[in-house]
């Protein structure tokens, strides 16, 4: 469990915070690309980290992230004009391009230099994978961007979106990388859907948690003996900084060896909207030549598709929610699932937010199968103290570029880590140090 002290300082994230100063040295999915659908469109409302902003895409169809507030008399430049590479503030015209440099001053005289003293707080941005990046850190120390292998397959091999969580980013985070819940909260009964996997995996013993440590944050495995001295079930995750989890999504069966297996890979980011709000960011992709069909691009049946499962025009708010019991229906909860609720991600939830806003962590009692969540709470305070001893936080590099997550039938006396090895991390050159954790 963690002392009072420890879990408002993991909770906080506006500015200044510890932990708010560790998030602004990275990279952050802030937007899907198609909010801001063309150019001089209407600009958007955006709330990262604490921080009230607008984004707009100019003339040129370059992405400007901007404080709400017009520098003037602070009126919100949500309502403002976007027009030729600048938006206009519609109380005085004062206009702002990308770079918040003001390039128009209409209320004050033509011969006034007023203007070339006034600048706005503007964001970094970058774009790619469908997705519109922010970095809110010192500009001299901008990372690499984070082109992970899910950011560079085409799109037709992609399939990404975002939930609104109304709750703190770390459970949201600890919930995602928590593998042995999924044993039970996301259980389905026999007959009604469950797979060869699945089904040998529910008869399995209970599953032992390995944690590898690695440079960009840590590797770890679920580990769960198969019936009839069958060999492990090991499906290994990736933990990158300071808020990613990669998870191999296998389509068909690895119990039973068919060829029709697609290998897909999917993973969440828990993005702080502030310390009560997160904005779970959700993708999925084929690393084959296997584009994903359109039903797997939207993330169908998972609990997180777009318009069935999230209301875009509601902030992107899940439409089962705690106002609605997230559709609870007992019934099915003791006839064909384990919970009553449909979606996996929907079930996860469901049980995140049932913990309040803000989880009291001083109240837990944590078990062996709880490594990867104390691993991640250690690494997270710990690089929190790095930042503020003006160092730099782990995984900023381009050795995120290459990790995939596996999952894999083993032997039951091979090690994970040396059998997945060249899976998991690609480059031939990349070796972490294999310590005990």
């Amino acid at each position: 469990m963690l002392t009072p002290e420890e879990n408002e300082r993991l909770a906080n994230v506006g500015p200044g915070t510890p932990i708010g100063n560790l998030f602004r040295r990275y990279w952050m999915p802030a937007m899907l690309s198609w909010e801001l659908p063309e150019a001089d469109c209407p600009p958007i409302r955006l709330r990262l980290l604490g921080e009230d902003m607008v984004a707009f895409r100019d003339t040129d169809g370059n992405v400007g992230v901007l404080d709400k507030y017009c520098p003037h008399r602070r009126a919100s430049l949500f309502f403002g004009r976007n027009e030729e590479c600048g938006l206009r503030c519609v109380y005085h015209g004062w206009k702002f391009d990308i770079e918040g440099n003001c390039v128009d001053m209409p209320s004050e005289p033509a011969e006034s230099n007023f203007k070339d003293k006034v600048k706005i707080i503007a964001y970094q941005t970058a774009e790619f994978g469908e997705v519109i990046w922010l970095y809110m850190g010192p500009k001299e120390s901008v990372p690499p961007l984070p082109k992970m292998e899910w950011t560079q397959v085409p799109d037709t091999h992609r399939g990404v979106n975002k939930i609104l969580q109304p709750c703190g980013w770390l459970q949201g985070l600890e919930g995602g990388i928590d593998t042995v819940h999924s044993t039970f909260l996301h259980r389905r009964m026999a007959g009604f859907g469950i797979s060869a996997r699945d089904e040998a995996i529910k008869k399995s013993a209970a599953a032992t948690l390995e944690v590898q440590p690695t440079d960009f944050g840590y590797t770890y495995a679920g580990i769960r003996p198969m019936p009839d001295d069958g060999g492990n079930f090991v499906r290994g995750y990736h933990f990158i900084m300071p808020f990613y989890q990669l998870r191999a999504a296998q389509l068909g069966s690895v119990i039973t060896g068919r060829g029709d297996v697609k290998p897909i890979i999917s993973g969440h980011a828990w993005v702080p909207v502030d310390d009560e709000n997160t904005m779970v960011w959700n993708f999925t992709y084929s690393f084959t030549d296997v584009p994903l069909t359109e039903g797997e691009r939207q993330q169908e049946g998972s609990g997180n598709e777009m318009h069935k499962d999230i209301d875009p025009a509601n902030g992107f708010r899940s439409i089962a929610n705690a106002g609605n019991d997230y559709f609870l229906d007992r019934e099915m909860q003791r006839t064909k699932n384990f919970t009553g609720i449909n979606g996996i991600n929907t079930q996860d939830r469901a049980v995140q937010e049932s913990m309040g806003t803000i989880c009291d962590r001083t109240q837990e009692h944590l078990g062996t199968t709880d490594r990867a969540i104390i691993m991640t709470r250690k690494m997270m305070l710990e690089a929190a103290r790095i930042v503020e001893d003006g160092g730099d936080p782990p995984g900023l590099g381009t050795n995120i570029y290459d990790l995939r997550a596996i999952e894999k039938i083993l032997p039951s006396d091979v090690d994970w880590r040396t059998a997945l090895h060249k899976e998991f991390y690609q480059k031939a050159n990349y070796s972490p140090e294999y310590t005990p954790a």
